[in-house]
């Protein structure tokens, strides 16, 4: 009986204990599960840290790429637009000098056009002789632009009706001295000169207009045109006759020193000459009076 009660309290104590380890190791259990769940809680927690940071990283990333691919496109756009206005700018140009270039030949047409015509109109009157006309529009004509060979041609119509007009007028002015109508002579001459200066006849059209001058009491216009006939070596056919006429004129109004330098230079001059006896008289008479 003893025995089993013996048997019972250590089946108690062993009972106890038992329960007292697995007590122990319950509560160890537990904190170990405690601290488990501690650092899990602490895991977890760095790990939406990381998270967190992952995530701001990853929106910094995508915003900074973002406007690193809209700079680009900026700058793109920027490169593509200036290309565009330079390729616009010198299409406005050459469009620009393609228009200058076609109205420029429309003007030279339109000129073209405008020469013939004219040229047209003043072959008519070369056919038709008008002389006047002839060198009256031949200014006007001659600034179209014609051919080498229409220049040629008209210029030379030109300068043929200059040569008849200037002969046909000294013609006329010889015809008015004859009769002494002194005024029509002097118009006469000047006409002639003015188509052409440079004529074989030039000397003899001023002597004539000299002496109309004279008539027309106008001499000291007389005396420039009668000194340089005297002057020029070349014209010596008209001399003598321009000395005497200078000698006349200078007389007339009253330059009695330049009548006697004149008068003594026609007799030194041209002793021989038709003028020489009357010279001599005229001197005479002026070295008496003056």
């Amino acid at each position: 009986m003893s025995l089993g009660v013996h048997e019972v309290d250590e089946e108690l104590r062993e009972i106890k204990r038992e329960i007292i380890e697995s007590r122990g190791l319950v509560i160890k259990t537990n904190n170990l599960t405690n601290a488990l769940s501690a650092d899990i809680r602490s895991i977890a927690k760095r790990q939406q840290t990381y998270e967190r940071r992952i995530t701001w990283n990853s929106a910094t990333s995508y915003v900074v790429f973002v406007l690193v691919v809209f700079a680009a496109l900026k700058l793109a756009m920027d490169a593509r637009i200036d290309q565009l206005k330079g390729e616009s700018e010198q299409r406005v140009k050459e469009i620009a000098r393609l228009k200058d270039e076609l109205n420029r030949a429309n003007q030279r047409e339109t000129d073209r056009q405008t020469a013939d015509e004219r040229a047209a109109k003043f072959y008519e009157l070369v056919r038709q002789g008008k002389r006047a006309d002839l060198i009256a529009q031949w200014e006007t004509v001659k600034g179209q632009p014609l051919s080498k060979a229409e220049q040629a041609v008209f210029g030379d119509a030109v300068e043929r009706a200059k040569n008849e007009l200037a002969a046909q007028l000294y013609q006329q002015g010889m015809d008015k001295v004859r009769v002494q109508r002194w005024q029509e002579a002097a118009s006469a001459f000047e006409e002639s000169i003015k188509y052409r200066e440079d004529a074989a006849n030039g000397p003899s059209v001023r002597l004539g207009l000299a002496e109309a001058y004279r008539h027309l009491n106008r001499q000291k216009e007389a005396i420039p045109i009668l000194t340089s006939l005297a002057e020029n070596a070349i014209d010596k056919e008209v001399h003598d006759d321009a000395l005497y006429l200078l000698a006349w004129c200078q007389t007339e109004i009253q330059a009695w020193n330049d009548a006697k330098n004149t008068w003594r230079a026609l007799i030194r001059r041209f002793p021989e000459s038709r003028f020489t006896p009357e010279a001599r008289l005229q001197l005479a008479q002026l070295q008496l009076a003056h």
